[in-house]
C-alpha cells in the first residue's frame, strides 16, 4: 500500500446520501502498543447534512464490523463501535426494499447525531466483506498481546 493511500472500509451511497468510513493509515506505526490501531474518518453526506469525524479503529473494531455485516446481510438491526470510544453507528433496515437507515451519534465529543436513509446497491454485503479484507491486507495485525498489558511483535 502506497504511503498516504486510503481504503474505504464502508461506502454506502445512493447518489443522494452516503456513509463512508475511510481508513487513512496506522495511528502510531512502530509503537508496539498502538501499531495496530488505525486512523480513520467517518464522512456523512445527504441533501440536508454533511459531516466528518476522526476516529481511531482498534483491531477489535474490525472484528466487530465483520459481525455487524453478518447481521445487516440477514436484515437485522446492528450497532458498530458502541463502546463509547468512537462515535456509534447504528444500522436499521427500514422495511422498504433495499433501504436502510444509518445513524451516526457522536454523543461523547460533539453531542450530535445524524439519521440518514440510503438505498443499498445489490451485492453491497459481499462488496463490504471485500473492503474489510482489503483493509486487513493493507494493515495486517503485527502485534500480539501475550498477557494483559504485555505486547510483542508477531513472528
Amino acid at each position: 500500500m502506497a504511503e498516504g493511500s486510503t481504503v474505504d472500509l464502508i461506502r454506502l451511497a445512493d447518489g443522494e446520501s452516503s456513509l463512508e468510513v475511510r481508513v487513512l493509515g496506522r495511528t502510531m506505526p512502530g509503537v508496539l502498543t498502538l501499531h495496530d490501531y488505525l486512523d480513520a474518518e467517518i464522512v456523512v453526506t445527504s441533501g440536508f447534512a454533511q459531516g466528518r469525524l476522526d476516529v481511531c479503529l482498534a483491531p477489535d473494531d474490525l472484528d466487530s464490523w465483520s459481525q455487524v455485516l453478518g447481521e445487516l446481510a440477514a436484515g437485522r438491526d446492528a450497532v458498530w463501535m458502541d463502546d463509547g470510544r468512537n462515535p456509534e453507528i447504528r444500522f436499521e433496515p427500514s422495511g422498504q426494499d433495499g433501504v436502510a437507515v444509518f445513524v451516526v451519534e457522536d454523543l461523547a465529543a460533539s453531542g450530535t447525531s445524524v439519521r440518514v436513509p440510503v438505498r443499498l446497491a445489490s451485492g453491497w454485503a459481499d462488496e463490504h466483506h471485500e473492503r474489510l479484507h482489503r483493509v486487513r491486507a493493507a494493515w495486517p495485525q503485527e502485534v500480539v498481546e501475550t498477557s494483559p498489558g504485555s505486547y510483542e511483535w508477531r513472528r
